[in-house]
């Protein structure tokens, strides 16, 4: 995928862009906002232009003018690759979808690849594939023949899988993470797609894992499905997700990640032929300095 234009192509207009970022970090949310807005003026095709100046606008109280400048990444960015209609939905501007963007998810992993083991682990103490590796051995103490990491990325999940699968394979939506979980050689097979309208027609496997993919995907029936498709019966599916402790099945935060609650995976999973081995709340990252609570599942499709 074509990397989204961090520059505006035209040196004022970008000496304008620093001089808001400098004005944003000060505090000045309302000057950052005004100047970026002269920055776009100048360089209208410019869709992260106008996507910063959304969030300027956001800091600063603006809600009404964040909402303008995110619809005109809309127009400017049809497949939404900055994920301008998740902010939009964020501020009440626009109804509640089910998943985010495609563009949205594939241009922030692609972006995110060559910094994302580092980030992850050693700055915010990831903690997943650890996690569901010992979730799995808890329930299953032999060798699998068969497994599948869903949204596997650079491969963390992968390196704790390989010892145990005669047969390992990987999918992800983002090139550029296929391409370092390549460089690790712990995968047999490694397939480009998108889990939303992924449809699998290859061999049955004993495993499906997805280590923090859901919060990145919504509604889980789709996907879920999938799943079930994939396995043999009496096949495991292990996965994480984000936990909700609110009201509701799964809600859009802040982040611009999906939380769900542990009623709706519960039920996602009985709706599509699962029945639950383990399901526990553990902390699976940090997001800055406050830990963020998980749940770590595993389920035997009966």
């Amino acid at each position: 995928m074509k990397p989204l234009q961090t520059s505006s192509g035209d040196l004022l207009a970008d000496r304008r862009a620093d001089y808001a970022e400098f004005l944003f970090g000060s505090g000045d949310h309302a000057a950052a906002a005004e100047l970026m807005l002269g920055a776009v003026e100048r360089t209208p095709a410019w869709a992260m232009g106008w996507f910063r100046l959304g969030e300027m606008h956001e800091a600063a109280g603006n809600l009404a003018q964040a909402a303008e400048a995110w619809r005109m990444v809309l127009k400017l960015e049809p497949l939404d690759r900055p994920g301008a209609a998740l902010k939009l939905e964020l501020i009440g501007a626009t109804e509640a979808a089910d998943a985010p963007p495609s563009a949205f998810v594939e241009a922030l992993f692609d972006q995110y690849a060559p910094k994302f083991d580092d980030a992850l682990v050693n700055k915010l103490e990831y903690r997943v594939p650890d996690l569901l590796a010992e979730a799995i051995r808890a329930t299953h103490a032999g060798r699998f023949g068969r497994a599948i990491d869903l949204g596997c990325g650079t491969g963390l999940m992968g390196e704790r899988l390989r010892a145990n699968y005669d047969h390992l394979v990987g999918y992800d939506i983002s090139a550029e993470m296929l391409r370092k979980a390549r460089d690790k050689a712990v995968y047999d097979e490694l397939v480009k797609a998108d889990l939303q309208t992924l449809a699998y027609d290859g061999e049955p496997a004993d495993l499906v894992t997805a280590a923090d993919v859901f919060m990145y995907v919504g509604a889980l029936d789709g996907v879920f499905n999938t799943a079930a498709v994939m396995l043999k019966s009496e096949g495991l599916f292990a996965f994480s997700v984000e936990l909700l402790r609110g009201e509701g099945d799964f809600v859009l935060q802040p982040s611009r990640r999906y939380a769900h609650s542990d009623g709706y995976v519960r039920g996602m999973l009985a709706a599509n032929g699962f029945a639950p081995l383990s399901i526990e709340t553990a902390v699976i990252r940090q997001d800055r300095r406050e830990p963020v609570d998980g749940l770590i599942a595993v389920a035997r499709k009966a």
